[in-house]
Formats: structure tokens, sequence, C-alpha cells
């Protein structure tokens, strides 16, 4: 490895990865140089423009912790978490569609039972939601675990509240024997993804904005079926088109009904009804 140049550096830390004893590690890190090596020689990168990117990378591992993972916003807005979740989740025709995972969720969700109030003093318009999980036969999934969250109406999610106790517009719960669930929370609010640290600086240069139409996030599981990870977005919402994270799928677009006294609720507010359907597990032939 003398007298190494642009030119011949790829070929020189490719032969150097050639030990691993991972042929999947080795298959991933090869074309990860070789596609980083070309872009650094495409785009002429400057050493000024090289060690802008460290500092970057360095300020995203700063400001990053067990409430906020700026790794995965960074990830979100390249598109690159859509891209993964798109080629990792095709599904046949009537499944729920997957779409990404999000920054906000977390272990340990407080398990409540159908029809519980899972805002716990989250800012809102009350809401009530209800649906059922089904299998793409038609037939119901009881038992199946939902876990369900969302920002409050000024757009913050509990873990970013950490003076308020508990947790709030989150919980899990599980499908009853009909595969029907329902559970009051809040209006669902369009909200900017955290843009005070290096990937807002980088929307700001790009001209591009932070916001994210309103949506509910679910994670079901159950026995038999693929893990289902995906929103469902509140219509009509102005950042649908322009999702700062292209999470949206027209498939995941559902009505908020407006709901008097006397509907669903002792007071105004609203409803959302949506059904989910799970692909069910790929049996290995015998």
């Amino acid at each position: 490895m003398i007298n190494i140049d642009q030119w011949t550096i790829t070929d020189a830390v490719l032969a150097a990865q050639q030990g691993s004893s991972s042929p999947r590690l080795q298959q991933v890190m090869a074309s990860l140089v070789r596609h980083l090596h070309d872009f650094a020689r495409e785009v002429q990168l400057t050493e000024d423009e090289w060690f802008e990117g460290i500092r970057f990378l360095t300020r995203a591992g700063h400001i990053t912790d067990d409430k906020r993972q700026e790794f995965i916003l960074l990830s979100d807005v390249l598109g690159l978490s859509t891209l993964v979740t798109a080629q990792n989740n095709a599904k046949p025709a009537g499944c729920t569609e997957a779409t990404v995972f999000g920054p906000f969720f977390v272990e340990g969700a407080p398990r409540v039972e159908l029809g519980a109030d899972i805002a716990n003093g989250a800012k809102g318009t009350p809401c009530v939601v209800r649906g059922q999980v089904r299998a793409l036969d038609g037939t119901p999934v009881a038992g199946a675990v939902i876990d369900v969250w969302q920002s409050d109406e000024e757009g913050f999610y509990d873990v970013q509240q950490p003076d308020q106790p508990g947790h709030r517009a989150r919980a899990q719960l599980a499908s009853g024997e009909d595969g029907r669930f329902h559970f009051r929370s809040i209006l669902a609010h369009c909200y900017p993804i955290p843009h005070d640290g290096p990937v807002g600086d980088l929307l700001s240069a790009l001209g591009r904005h932070p916001w994210r139409p309103a949506h509910l996030h679910f994670m079901i599981q159950a026995p038999g079926f693929e893990r289902l990870i995906t929103h469902v977005f509140r219509s009509g919402d102005a950042y649908l088109e322009s999702d700062a994270v292209f999470g949206v799928r027209s498939t995941l677009i559902a009505d908020w009904r407006r709901d008097e006294p006397g509907e669903s609720a002792d007071e105004p507010g609203y409803s959302l009804t949506y059904d989910f359907v799970l692909n069910p597990t790929q049996q290995a032939p015998r």
C-alpha cells in the first residue's frame, strides 16, 4: 500500500477488508467504500467540505441521547428511512402499508384496557380512535398487541417534555376477540421535527421545511403475522404532499370525523375509524 493516490485508494481499502469472517459485512462495506469514494471523486470534495461533514456528524452524535435520535432524523430527511422501509416491507395487495418508524418510539409504554384514555393529560381536543385488526383473508386477529403514540396539539411528544411525569398520548393495548380495538386520545396535529440541531441546519440550508402532517403512530404485532409499523395520516393536512420525512402513503390517509356531544363523547371532539390488515408470516417450505 505504497504510493496510493485518488484512483488506487479504493482497491487498497477493498483489499484490506478481505479478511472479514462475515460475507454480508464484507459485501456491505465493499459497496459502501466504492460508492463513498466515487462520491468524493465525482463532486471533487475539498478538505474543508470533508471537515465540515465530520463536524456535522460529531454534532449529531453530541445531541443524540435516550430522548432524541439525531441520526434517525438525518436518515428520515434524506429519504433513507423510507427507502429501507419500502424495500423490506413489500406486502400483498390489501395489506396495510408500512412507513417510517420515527425517532419517538419508546419501550415500556403503559399497557391499558380497551376504551382507556391514553392522553393522560396531553394537550389537545378529545378524540376517539377505533378499528379492527384483520388477516389478509378477513379473519379477525384477536390479541394483537398495538402500540400507539402521538404528539400533543403543540407538536411535542411526551419524551420531549421531561418536566412532565409519566407517559402521555402513548400506550399499548390488545385487540379483542373480534379483532376490534378502541381508545380515547387527542386530535392529531401537524408538527415540525426537531430542527434546533444539525439536521435542522441542513434542512434550512437546502431550503426545506421541517414539518410533518398530522398522524398517529402504530406498531402492531401478533403471532403468525409480520410486525406492522405504520402511521395513519389526517386527511386535508397542508403537509401531506411535502412530509419532511417522506412517510405519507395515500392508503394511510383517513378522515377524522367531527363529533358533537351525545355521539361518541360527552363533549365536542373527533373520532377516527381505521382498520389494519396484517401480512401472514411466510412459512418455510417443508
